[in-house]
């Protein structure tokens, strides 16, 4: 695993293979007639060229999932458990060659996350003599997200259907969460705003599903990451704040996208 991930980063990080252009002369000798120039143009579909240059696309990417206690096995230490979330995100992006296999673009998004944890009763055993009982706990978190990114592919078969991708992104999030829990009557919450701003990389995969739809697959490796947050009582009253960074490169099995790009004008199409 460890190599092919070193192998995608390698490769996806390299880009080559240019449209060429060739000329031919063909000169006609005979009294009166003059020289006749052709020009001819080699598309480059046997030179690796995975999207051409002037090409632009656009993407979305929507992601839902659940969270229920009753569907996991984990914290089998917790009994009476009762858990349950759900998280949301959207992400839409445009991005332009400027050179061939090479792209720059922008990304918007946004994400909700909610859950809630009715019930759970922590019991170690009488050995332990630990038994503790939480509930009523509630947890919100609404973010907006933009960035830049860049992307070059390179191509893996001689037409140019399959190709790996690496792209850098540096983007900034605005998040607010909430928290709350209920206690004997009593109402406890907090809210926190977070700012974020990160540079990462992300090698994947591509195929041409259709001329103009290419489907990809990437692999969040880390990056660097700075954070500033503010927390604040239920009424808005600030408490305090931290300010962390951290800089990590590895696979996170959190960061697995899977996407479909519409190419808005494909050379390839014309092929």
């Amino acid at each position: 695993m460890k190599k092919f991930l070193a192998t995608l980063l390698l490769l996806g990080a390299t880009t080559y293979g240019w449209a060429q252009q060739t000329t031919e002369t063909t000169v006609a000798k005979g009294e009166g007639e003059k020289s006749e120039k052709t020009i001819k143009f080699d598309r480059g579909m046997n030179n690796n060229i995975f999207v051409f240059k002037g090409e632009s696309m656009a993407g979305l990417t929507i992601s839902y999932g659940t969270l229920e206690s009753d569907n996991s096995n984990l914290w089998l230490v917790l009994d009476q458990l009762n858990l349950r979330g759900q998280i949301f995100s959207i992400e839409p992006h445009y991005g332009f060659f400027y050179r061939d296999n090479n792209a720059v673009g922008v990304r918007i998004g946004y994400s909700y996350t909610n859950g809630a944890l009715d019930n759970a009763a922590l019991n170690l055993g009488d050995a332990a003599d630990i038994n503790l009982s939480i509930g009523n706990i509630g947890y919100t978190n609404r973010g907006f997200s933009a960035a830049i990114y860049h992307r070059s592919y390179m191509s893996i078969d001689r037409k140019g259907r399959f190709g790996l991708f690496g792209e850098w992104e540096l983007a900034g999030k605005i998040a607010r969460s909430k928290t709350g829990a209920t206690t004997e009557g009593s109402s406890y919450s907090s809210i926190a705003d977070n700012y974020r701003l990160s540079l990462t990389f992300a090698p994947g995969l591509a195929v041409y599903i259709f001329p103009n739809v290419c489907a990809s697959v990437s692999f969040g490796l880390g990056g660097l990451q700075y954070n500033h947050i503010r927390q604040m009582d239920g009424d808005m009253n600030f408490v305090g704040k931290r300010d962390f960074s951290k800089l990590n490169f590895g696979l996170n099995l959190a960061e697995i996208n899977i996407g479909v790009n519409v190419h808005l004008w494909s050379k390839k199409s014309d092929k």
